[in-house]
C-alpha cells in the first residue's frame, strides 16, 4: 500500500479524530482552560506517538506548553525540516450566534464546524497524518522532520521569545513550514509571503477619585470619556492616515513589482464590501484596498468603555475611561518602536485636568517579509502547482504568526506558509469550520512536499 492509499483508506479515522481534538476547549486567552491547552497538548503528544514521531515531550514556558517531537533517521545527507503549528484556539464568545456548539464539533456538508477547526486544529493534523501515512508505508520519511505545535499563538505568543531563544539547538532545521495559514480558494493555491506585525496597548484616562454627579461638578472638571476620544482622534485622520508623529518612518513602501503583482490577483471590491455589509471601503489615501489590507499598516481601536453601561441615563461625571488599541505592523516596523510612539503622543495629547496611563499589552510580533527567490518557498510552490493543476497567487496576509520571526531571528531561517485553510472558514468568528476537501488536499499536499524536499 502507497501513502496515497493510505490516506484513502483510513479518512473517515482522520476525520473522527479531527472532530475529537476541535471538542478540546483549548481557549488560550481565558485562564479557566488552563487544563484543556494542556490536555490539547496531550492529544497532540498521542497522536504523534500513534503517527511513528520520536523523542515526544510537552515543554513548560511561563505560559502554556509547547509540544516537540521529530523523526531524524533520513541521513545527514537530506535537510531537517521544521513543521509549525498551534492547539490553542480563540474565545468562541457570542456562543448564541453559533448554529451547533463550539465545543462539541459536528461534520456537516463535508464540514467540521468548531471552534479551531480551521485556525489551527486542522491544519496542525494535516502534515501529523502525512508523516503517518509515509511511516506505515515505508517505515521511513524522506527528510529529517521536526514538528514544533504551541498553545499560545491565539493570545500573541507572549512566553515563547524566551523558549525558542533557550531550545534554539533543539530547534534547529534548514527550512521551516508553517501549518498555520490558509490557500486563496478550493481550487486556487497561494504562496504567503508576507505577515504583519502587532503591537497592542491599553489606554486608561482618569479625572476624578470617583464618579461624580454631573449636574453638581458637570463644567467644572475634566471628562475622562471626552478626554479619551479626544486622545484617540488625534492619532487618525479623517482620510484614514496614522497621524502619530513618526509612525511610518520604518515602513518599506511597495515597488511598482509589488502593485503590480497584487494588482494581477483577481478582486471584486464590490462583492468584498456586499460581504462584509458595509457601505464603503475606508483606508489610507493612495493606496488600493488590497495594498492596505496586505502591505500598509494599521491602527484601530478595539474596545473602548467607561461610564453607565446600563439601560437609561446615570448622570454621572466617570472617573475613567479606557480604550484598547492594536496595530497591525510591516517590514521594518518593531512593536516596541511603534509602542513608544504611541505612549509618547497620548502623553502629549493629554487634555487639561486629566492623567493618562498607557500599558503595553501581552502580545507582540516582528512583520515578516519573505525574500523574492526563497529556497523552501520556490519548492512549495512548485508542489502547490502539482497538486492543484495551477501556479499559486503570491500574496501577503494581514494576519500575524508571532513564532515566524522569532524563528527567523534565533535560527536564521525563513519560514514558509504550507497550509490548508480558507479565508471564508469563520476564522475567530461564529460558525468557524474547516473544509474536508481542504483536510484532504493538505495530506497529499505534504506528503509531495516531504517526497519533494527528499529528492
Amino acid at each position: 500500500m502507497n501513502w496515497t492509499d493510505y490516506l484513502d483508506t483510513h479518512q473517515s479515522r482522520f476525520v473522527d479524530e479531527l472532530v475529537d481534538f476541535v471538542r478540546i476547549p483549548s481557549v488560550s486567552a481565558d485562564d479557566a482552560h488552563k487544563g484543556d491547552v494542556v490536555r490539547a497538548g496531550e492529544w497532540v503528544m498521542n497522536r504523534l506517538r500513534a503517527a511513528g514521531a520520536e523523542n515526544i515531550v510537552m515543554m513548560p514556558t511561563a505560559g502554556h506548553p509547547v509540544v516537540y517531537a521529530d523523526w531524524l533517521h533520513a541521513g545527514a545527507d537530506k535537510p531537517t525540516i521544521l513543521i509549525y503549528g498551534h492547539f490553542d484556539v480563540q474565545p468562541a464568545e457570542p456562543f448564541d450566534l453559533w448554529d451547533s456548539p463550539p465545543f462539541d464539533a459536528t461534520v456537516r456538508d463535508d464540514k467540521v464546524f468548531g471552534r479551531g477547526a480551521s485556525d489551527d486544529k486542522g491544519g496542525m493534523f494535516i502534515p501529523i497524518i502525512a508523516a503517518e501515512a509515509m511511516l506505515k508505508t515505508t517505515g521511513r520519511l524522506p527528510v529529517n522532520v521536526k514538528f514544533f505545535f504551541e498553545g499560545q499563538e491565539e493570545i500573541g505568543s507572549p512566553h515563547l521569545p524566551p523558549f525558542v531563544t533557550e531550545h534554539g539547538a533543539m530547534l534547529k532545521a534548514d527550512m521551516i513550514f508553517s501549518a498555520d495559514g490558509s490557500q486563496w480558494a478550493e481550487d486556487q493555491p497561494q504562496l504567503i509571503t508576507g505577515l504583519k506585525g502587532l503591537v497592542a496597548c491599553e489606554v486608561t484616562v482618569t479625572g476624578a477619585r470617583s464618579d461624580q454627579h454631573s449636574g453638581q461638578q458637570g463644567g467644572g472638571i475634566a471628562n475622562p470619556i471626552q478626554g479619551l476620544s479626544q486622545i484617540i482622534a488625534s492619532m487618525k485622520g479623517p482620510d484614514g492616515r496614522i497621524t502619530v508623529d513618526g509612525f511610518y518612518d520604518d515602513v518599506i513602501d511597495l515597488t511598482v513589482e509589488d502593485r503590480a503583482a497584487f494588482a494581477r490577483i483577481p478582486f471584486d471590491e464590490a462583492a468584498y464590501i456586499d460581504a462584509l455589509g458595509v457601505p464603503d471601503v475606508f483606508g489610507e489615501p493612495n493606496y488600493t484596498t488590497r495594498e492596505r489590507l496586505w502591505a500598509r499598516p494599521t491602527f484601530e481601536l478595539n474596545g473602548i468603555w467607561g461610564g453607565w453601561q446600563g439601560n437609561g441615563i446615570k448622570t454621572v461625571l466617570p472617573a475613567e475611561a479606557r480604550a484598547k488599541i492594536t496595530c497591525r505592523l510591516v517590514a521594518n516596523q518593531k512593536p516596541d518602536t511603534i509602542y513608544a510612539l504611541l505612549k509618547s503622543h497620548i502623553e502629549t495629547h493629554i487634555p487639561h485636568g486629566l492623567r493618562a496611563r498607557v500599558d503595553r499589552l501581552a502580545g507582540s510580533a516582528d512583520p515578516f517579509l519573505v525574500p523574492s527567490g526563497h529556497n523552501s518557498s520556490t519548492i512549495a510552490g512548485e508542489v502547490l502547482t502539482e497538486v492543484y493543476g495551477k501556479s499559486p497567487y503570491i500574496t501577503r496576509t494581514g494576519g500575524s504568526i508571532p513564532v515566524m520571526t522569532m524563528l527567523l531571528n534565533e535560527l536564521g531561517v525563513h519560514a514558509t506558509v504550507f497550509a490548508f485553510g480558507l479565508p471564508d472558514e469563520n476564522l475567530h468568528a461564529p460558525n468557524e469550520f474547516f473544509r474536508l476537501s481542504s483536510f484532504r488536499i493538505g495530506q497529499t499536499a505534504y506528503c509531495r512536499l516531504l517526497e519533494r524536499l527528499g529528492e
